[in-house]
């Protein structure tokens, strides 16, 4: 199954307890547009480096395209489209003015020099510029992606349109950006399992924790949870794991990590693979990589008590019906990391206002926005007898349907 296929099996069983015509689900699916451009450049070796970037505007009837940018080497068409209509209905679940676009670059970061990073993003942005803008679309940092690359994106934009730092969001502090851009997707990650273990008559003090993926989001999470009581027992990233059942001293492995790149050669916990990780037995388990984590089989062999997808889409549906019948509650990614588009809107607010919101009022503001969501989700799951997930999706429907009637065809 393809990525936007399993995206769409989710809308379907959320459409099918709607009166949703046929009509209406046909356009609420298919994208608006869909880019795919050459970025030509010229490599440190005097090469030239022939790359693919995609841009996928998926619905702006609740307001301009949001979503990310990606650079990665499984960037393609269809993850393109995937991400995009989770970021349709993401944005529609907390209520902020936007639709879903996302995009990328088919590349590995990691093999690229800043140099060549830079002259990539500033060609890729050439490409597409006409299609991107404060109200048209606007890009934020993803996988393989960070605030300098965002400042490059704007820089680049305002050579053909201006001064217009609302054209991206995620950028650094000094140059426009704002105060907990990027620590909020896993400061919402945090925030959500909070209220859902309160849900389950849990508090976060002494809960065992899981986290698979200890990149921007997985470690703001963990410091977020650890700075609450949280027994964090493991993570992992891309070259390994490790996992201390006492609990992983957070700030230590922060240092860590900053030395070392990777959670590997910790020596505050015992060396641990992906795939333990996943198995083993935790209060909540947290992916916080890429997609595609769990199929029918892992998810038989998960023994989390609770799943917060921090990831977007790491579910597969055939996955996530084997944690239905297991009776394994999982908030959805629409839901659990909105953190990060909540506070990319605050900061075009910002922009367009041109003036700076404090750090106390943008995590309030981010806090109330996620608690309220939260809640009408978790009602609507008791209410209708069904999963977070498709409550989630039933709430961003009903709101992205209802925009579009109003604003007509």
């Amino acid at each position: 199954m393809q990525a936007f296929e399993a995206t769409n099996r989710y809308f379907d069983e959320a459409a099918g307890l709607m009166d949703l015509t046929g009509n209406m689900r046909t356009m609420m699916i298919n994208p608006d547009r869909e880019l795919r451009v050459e970025v030509v450049i010229e490599m440190d070796s005097g090469e030239i480096g022939n790359f693919v970037g995609y841009r996928v505007q998926h619905d702006n009837a609740r307001g301009p395209f949001k979503g990310g940018l990606r650079y990665h080497p499984h960037v393609d068409q269809d993850e393109a489209r995937s991400l995009a209509s989770l970021m349709t209905w993401k944005t529609a679940v907390v209520d902020i003015p936007f639709g879903g676009g996302k995009g990328g670059v088919n590349c590995d970061p990691n093999k690229l020099s800043r140099g060549e990073l830079e002259r990539l993003t500033r060609k890729f942005v050439e490409k597409i510029h006409d299609f991107i803008g404060p109200d048209k679309d606007i890009p934020a940092p993803d996988v393989g992606t960070d605030g300098q690359v965002m400042a490059w994106i704007m820089n680049e934009y305002a050579k053909f349109h201006g001064f217009h730092p609302a054209v991206v969001t995620g950028k650094p502090v000094e140059f426009h950006g704002s105060a907990g851009r990027e620590a909020a997707t896993g400061y919402g990650v945090a925030i959500i399992a909070r209220e859902t273990l309160k849900k389950l008559g849990k508090p976060i003090a002494g809960t065992t924790f899981a986290i698979q993926g200890y990149g921007n989001v997985g470690s703001y999470t963990a410091r977020f949870l650890h700075a609450q009581g949280a027994k964090i027992i493991a993570v992992s990233d891309a070259y390994g794991g490790l996992t201390n059942p006492d609990g992983i001293d957070i700030q230590d492995l922060d240092k860590h990590v900053a030395v070392n790149r990777k959670v590997v050669g910790f020596k505050g916990g015992d060396p641990f693979t992906n795939e333990q990780l996943l198995t083993m037995p935790v209060d909540v388990l947290i992916p916080a990589a890429l997609g595609g984590v769990f199929d029918a089989d892992i998810a038989q062999a998960v023994r989390a008590g609770l799943i917060v997808e921090a990831a977007n889409g790491p579910t597969w549906p055939e996955a996530d019906a084997v944690f239905k019948s297991r009776g394994i509650p999982v908030v959805p990614d629409i839901l659990a990391n909105a953190g990060g588009v909540i506070v990319s809107y605050f900061e075009w607010v910002q922009n367009l206002q041109h003036f700076r919101w404090p750090l106390e009022q943008i995590q309030r503001e981010q806090e109330t926005k996620m608690v309220e969501s939260f809640h009408k989700i978790y009602e609507l799951a008791q209410r209708k007898g069904c999963s977070l997930r498709t409550a989630a999706f039933m709430l961003a429907i009903k709101r992205v349907g209802r925009a579009r009637v109003l604003g007509g065809i």
